[in-house]
């Protein structure tokens, strides 16, 4: 296989998310695929575990980076100038073997000084004073007054949440990230750094013995506009695009002295105000490129069968239209189908948000859509996948699963160069991650199975549950024929 297949998906290190009596969930550990999917019955934590994973992302800015980027800005805004001069100093000896070695050698965090890489461990547990606030984060994104609010079992005594966050690249741990919550709404945070941690990348090295703040400022600067950026598709969206202009009028009504009165009102979680947000100030800026447009292009020629128009209102906020193909003629969301609402945001986050790098976060992606448009979905994930997308859904399809079972054997036909049509619509097994969340609140692996998919257990048992009730009542009117002719002779 093209050594560019895999480049897009397999270039950001390993994450891993681990928790422990969080919401519904008793236990989970797992690691961020290209493609992670979230099964199971409802209120067994998929959105819980995706709400966090959207918080972290965001805390954290941009996982692939983490800890780099936010060792170099330790470096320029926590450690600042009254620490250590206007310079970070490199370790001498550590300075002494890069100069003997020719320019782009890397530069890790063992090369610092001993005293720079105190301070940084420091920074690290004490994230709050620094600017990144999960704490805040999770009130925002749950809609909570206590993050003590998130423990599964607060009765229990000493019992605690635990939120843990790893990375590694190529089988080396990279730093991790702990925090704890305990019953009166405190956190304990803790964090370490592999000492190998690369800093600063290939082709960046110092001129002098000494890292300048505005050579790092500089640097950080370039590297934000590129950082990628997390999207959560919440499951009511399609109400909301329906209705984002008449909501955004109310909420700048209030948002005056002069407005109503009110009562305490109810507060929107983090994910949904983001969504709505992205949805107000919506323009296509041409962040997506030309691969992703095509994306979304295929998703309303094949599903939509039309196109969202977007067009400028007399609210000042952006009206969405549904123009159906061969006409001129548009119609609001509210009057089009429940499919075209349900997909309506998507297809505008993927022409004008999203880009190779980010983190798409879909609750249901199958709603409202027929069994083969969401087998038709199932493609669309592979193809922001092979864009460089990263993807994470919640779902109770058993047609989309069967979908991506059947993209994952197209893969490995690609890898024995045996998948003949020129197509997008393959993932490599290992690029896909399916999660099934439980009662009992353990979160478990489904692994790929050549020949049973990936079909949670339960599904099979319901399939199994529905013959066999099928086949009874079948049985018990075929008895009753047979009692009622035995009754005419």
């Amino acid at each position: 296989m093209n050594g560019d297949d895999r480049a897009k998906t397999y270039n950001a290190p390993k994450v891993e998310i681990s928790v422990r009596n969080f919401g519904p969930i008793a236990e989970a550990d797992l690691d961020l695929r290209p493609l992670t999917v979230f099964v199971g019955p409802s209120n067994t934590g998929k959105t819980y575990l995706s709400v966090l994973i959207y918080a972290l992302h965001r805390v954290f800015e941009d996982f692939s980076e983490f800890p780099t980027l936010h060792l170099l800005r330790f470096l320029v805004y926590g450690l600042g100038t009254d620490s250590v001069s206007d310079s970070i100093k490199l370790d001498k000896d550590s300075l002494e073997t890069l100069n003997k070695q020719n320019k782009g050698q890397l530069i890790r965090f063992s090369d610092l000084s001993q005293e720079v890489r105190e301070q940084i461990q420091f920074c690290l547990k004490d994230l709050k004073s620094y600017g990144y606030d999960l704490e805040t984060e999770l009130k925002r994104c749950f809609d909570l007054n206590s993050i003590s609010e998130l423990i599964r079992s607060p009765s229990v005594q000493n019992d605690k949440t635990t939120i843990s966050l790893t990375t590694s690249k190529e089988n080396q741990n990279l730093a991790y990230f702990k925090m704890g919550i305990t019953e009166s709404g405190s956190s304990v945070v803790d964090g370490q750094i592999n000492e190998n941690t690369v800093i600063f990348p290939d082709g960046w090295l110092p001129p002098t013995p000494q890292i300048y703040f505005n050579d790092i400022a500089a640097f950080l600067s370039k590297r934000r506009r590129n950082t990628e950026k997390p999207y959560y598709l919440p499951a009511p969206r399609s109400g909301i695009i329906e209705i984002h202009q008449v909501i955004a009028s109310s909420l700048v009504a209030r948002s005056t002295r002069a407005g109503p009165e009110t009562s305490e009102i109810s507060k929107l979680s983090g994910g949904v105000a983001d969504f709505m947000q992205e949805l107000i100030l919506y323009r296509e800026q041409g962040r997506s490129n030309d691969e992703i447009n095509y994306i979304a292009n295929a998703l309303e020629s094949d599903v939509l069968e039309g196109q969202i128009i977007m067009k400028p209102s007399a609210t000042g906020y952006p009206e969405f239209l549904y123009r159906p193909q061969g006409t001129e003629q548009d119609m609001r969301l509210t009057r089009s189908s429940s499919m075209v609402s349900e997909l309506a945001p998507l297809v505008l986050f993927i022409r004008g948000l999203i880009r190779p790098g980010d983190t798409l976060i879909i609750e249901e992606p199958e709603a409202h859509l027929h069994p083969a448009a969401q087998t038709q979905m199932a493609a669309t994930l592979a193809r922001l996948v092979r864009a460089g997308v990263k993807v994470l859904v919640t779902t109770h399809s058993d047609f989309m699963l069967k979908e991506i079972a059947n993209l994952m054997h197209a893969g490995e036909l690609k890898e024995k160069g045996a998948l003949k049509k020129q197509t997008n619509d393959w993932l490599l097994p290992e690029e896909v991650g399916t999660w099934l969340f439980q009662k009992n609140g353990v979160v478990e692996e489904i692994e790929f199975d050549r020949i049973g998919g990936i079909e949670p257990i339960e599904y099979e048992d319901i399939a199994e549950r529905l013959y066999n009730r099928w086949a009874g009542l079948q049985n018990k009117l075929e008895e009753l024929k047979v009692e009622s002719e035995r009754e005419c002779e």
